[in-house]
């Protein structure tokens, strides 16, 4: 079978290679298949056949032909034009002799003719020699594709026990190579691997059983089987890969991998992969994969769609292990061809630049024009791109874009001695996918002479009353924010005519303050102003007008300062008015703490009601008016009652003097279990009785509570020793009858925690 297929083989080549060799070429005289003789008509022009082959890979430019006009009688009057499909691009004519050439190497499968136009014109007179005239140029095929199946993987069963010669299934392949021309798109199909139980027939890829009772039992399926397509002008596409990798795959990555089969086993069967030679040599890169056997293709270089879109590797595979007893059966490689399609991928816009740097004056009004950046769409359609300004990098709104353009405007006024660099990021935005780029953007504020110079510092001058004439009492500089080109150049003077002192300008930017008499006296005159005006030389000139102050002081012979006013002494110590005014206000805020502090503490110390254990008294209850008894008060502590039995003497009144030497004894109660309150309004009832009771409030104690009191005893005697240690929240829990108790003692407390 093989023998046969290769015979097939062998007779389509001829064949091809016979139509070829009998084609006729354009502009002979030949005969058409019915015999006729075929005559060229008689026109001014003449040139060559215009084929081309396609994929051309000599050096230089292609030449197609030659156009030549019977109107040209070669004295260089003659001026050819060529127009039409690629004029000027693809192809090119020499305006003196007529010859055409192609720029480029050209591909049947993207165009397979070009329609042109060629005219003779006087150089002279610009006049048309002869009427335009069309021709074709057209593109010979070459076999350049290789065949493709309509699937990648083909599935069908049988049944077991069939005829040999069952059908199978059909696979069928295509060619993009031309048709009408040779055999490079006539396809022949076979089986390499998987015989002897299928066979395939050649010209209609139909694939049958090659063994009779195949039974599933023995083996159920047969995977893997590879059949292939061959057209016939003696290229077999056996050898040929095509791998589709996006512009986007990154350098490294894996793009594909082709494998080669190896009927050895073992370390006989390893491989080497390598790449021979190609235009894509320098874009990747193949390894083998020592697991599987693989080429795996990797990315070397980054990939463009919009750059490059095909490439092709001739890679070779090579056995690791040769045994060198069978050299001379190799040799143990091959190779096979590698065409890597680049598919486009949608990319964010492209600045020109990496990245912008503007300059500005500081003067320049708000609406101004900073610069232009610009980005495009990299892909094949271009997008629209818009421009915004990231305004996490602009806060203050200085600078606006328009959105159409680029252009960089600015929104208002800006001072470099406020900000000399101005740093923002321009985004491009692609509004078909909102894909965006970023790029930094650096504007710089060019320095205007906008300021005066003035005093570098603060200057204390004082004169010695003593002073000779001509005395140097200050030197003095100056600064300026600006920046001049060339550098600072002051100029010092005096506003007016000065009868005590005079300025001499250094030429260094510095000045010297010089006495213009002597004899000064600080009692007619302490201090003395000087105004000193400072100009630059930078254009347009600013200056201004300082003050100098010129303190009179007492000196000793060496020029000393002994004495001089208050304020000058306070400031030769080193101390400003500033300075004098932060302390005086620091004293008076220590001074107003201190009286602040004192105050507080003044307020704390109260006098206890109870001094000692020995003094048997809780609380001295006053009273302002009479009437109402317990109700008057709210300072009315149940823990001043005693024990009746305690006492048996009267209290004498201590503010004023007793009308008898032995007052009314009153009587104790009975001692029985009577109510505590039973009790204060029988004592209360007593008092109220006695007709020697004075008219007004007086102290009464008692030290007995009464018996069965729930609260049990309510007197602060033998408790703790401070109010803060005792809690009265009980007794708003104790009844009507104490809610008086509660008020007072629980409003109390929560008086002291405030």
């Amino acid at each position: 079978m093989i023998i046969n297929q290769l015979t097939f083989l062998l007779l389509f080549c001829l064949l091809g290679w016979s139509d070829a060799l009998i084609r006729p070429v354009p502009g002979i005289s030949t005969s058409d298949r019915d015999g006729r003789t075929l005559q060229r008509t008689k026109r001014g022009w003449m040139w060559n056949s215009f084929f081309l082959l396609e994929e051309w890979t000599g050096t230089g430019k292609q030449y197609v032909g030659k156009l030549h006009s019977d109107m040209d009688h070669e004295d260089g009057s003659v001026k050819y034009v060529l127009t039409g499909d690629g004029a000027g691009t693809v192809f090119e004519i020499d305006e003196n002799s007529g010859d055409i050439h192609a720029t480029r190497r050209l591909d049947r499968e993207e165009k397979a003719l070009y329609t042109l136009s060629a005219k003779a014109v006087n150089k002279t007179s610009g006049q048309d020699l002869e009427r335009a005239s069309e021709f074709i140029i057209k593109i010979h095929d070459i076999n350049d594709n290789e065949p493709k199946f309509a699937k990648d993987t083909y599935v069908a069963s049988v049944l077991e026990m069939s005829n040999v010669g069952a059908f199978v299934m059909r696979v069928t392949a295509t060619d993009a190579d031309d048709e009408a021309y040779g055999n490079s798109a006539k396809l022949v199909y076979s089986i390499l691997q998987g015989q002897p139980y299928f066979s395939v027939e050649p010209e209609t890829g139909v694939i049958r059983t090659a063994l009779p009772n195949m039974i599933r039992e023995n083996r159920d399926s047969y995977k893997h089987l590879p059949v292939y397509s061959i057209d016939l002008f003696c290229s077999p596409s056996l050898g040929t890969y095509h791998i589709s990798t996006p512009e986007s795959a990154g350098i490294g990555s894996s793009v594909g991998r082709i494998k080669a089969y190896d009927t050895d086993v073992g370390e006989n069967a390893e491989m080497w992969y390598s790449i021979l030679d190609g235009d894509g040599q320098d874009v990747f890169n193949i390894i083998t994969d020592s697991t599987s056997q693989e080429g795996v293709i990797t990315v070397k270089k980054q990939l463009d769609y919009e750059s490059k879109r095909l490439y092709s590797l001739r890679v070779q595979v090579t056995n690791t292990h040769i045994d060198r007893r069978f050299e001379q059966l190799g040799p143990f490689s091959d190779t096979a061809i590698v065409r890597i399609t680049v598919t486009d991928v949608d990319e964010p816009p492209v600045f020109n630049r990496a990245l912008y740097i503007f300059e500005v004056d500081e003067d320049t009004p708000a609406g101004s024009s900073v610069g232009t950046v610009s980005a495009r769409d990299p892909d094949t359609i271009n997008h629209l791109v818009k421009y915004t300004i990231d305004r996490h990098t602009d806060l203050e709104r200085l600078f606006s874009i328009d959105s159409n353009n680029g252009t960089i405007s600015t929104l208002q006024g800006l001072d470099r001695e406020t900000s000399k660099w101005h740093n923002i990021s321009v985004l491009a935005t692609e509004l078909s996918t909102a894909l965006q780029t970023r790029v930094p953007v650096f504007i710089k504020v060019r320095d205007v002479n906008d300021n005066a110079p003035e005093f570098a510092m603060y200057y204390e001058t004082f004169v010695c009353e003593n002073v000779k004439a001509g005395q140097l009492i200050q030197t003095i500089s100056a600064v300026d924010t600006d920046e001049p080109l060339v550098g600072h150049k002051f100029v010092f003077s005096l506003s007016t005519i000065n009868p005590n002192f005079t300025i001499f300008d250094n030429e260094d930017n510095t000045a010297r303050i010089l006495t213009r008499r002597g004899s000064f006296n600080r009692r007619e005159m302490s201090s003395y102003l000087l105004p000193v005006v400072i100009s630059d030389n930078d254009y347009p000139i600013q200056s201004s007008t300082s003050t100098l102050t010129v303190r009179v002081c007492a000196c000793d012979s060496r020029g000393n300062v002994q004495t001089c006013s208050n304020e000058a002494l306070l400031l030769s110590a080193g101390l400003s008015t500033g300075a004098l005014v932060a302390i005086l206000l620091c004293i008076l805020i220590l001074l107003m703490i201190v009286v602040l502090f004192a105050a507080l503490r003044r307020q704390k110390k109260k006098e206890p009601l109870i001094i000692s254990k020995e003094d048997v008294r809780d609380n001295v209850v006053s009273y302002n008016d009479e009437g109402g008894g317990e109700e008057d008060t709210q300072a009315f502590d149940i823990g001043t009652l005693r024990n009746p039995e305690v006492i048996d003497t009267n209290k004498l009144r201590r503010d004023i003097m007793p009308e008898m030497l032995f007052p009314f004894r009153r009587t104790s109660p009975i001692k029985d279990n009577t109510d505590v309150r039973d009790f204060i309004n029988g004592r209360l009832q007593e008092n109220d009785s006695d007709p020697t009771a004075p008219p007004y409030d007086s102290l009464a104690t008692y030290a007995y509570e009464g018996n069965g009191s729930l609260a049990e005893s309510l007197s602060s005697l033998e408790s703790a020793a401070t109010e803060g240690d005792q809690e009265f929240e009980y007794l708003s829990h104790w009844g009507p009858q104490f809610k008086k108790l509660a008020d007072m003692y629980i409003g109390q407390e929560s008086q002291r925690e405030t």
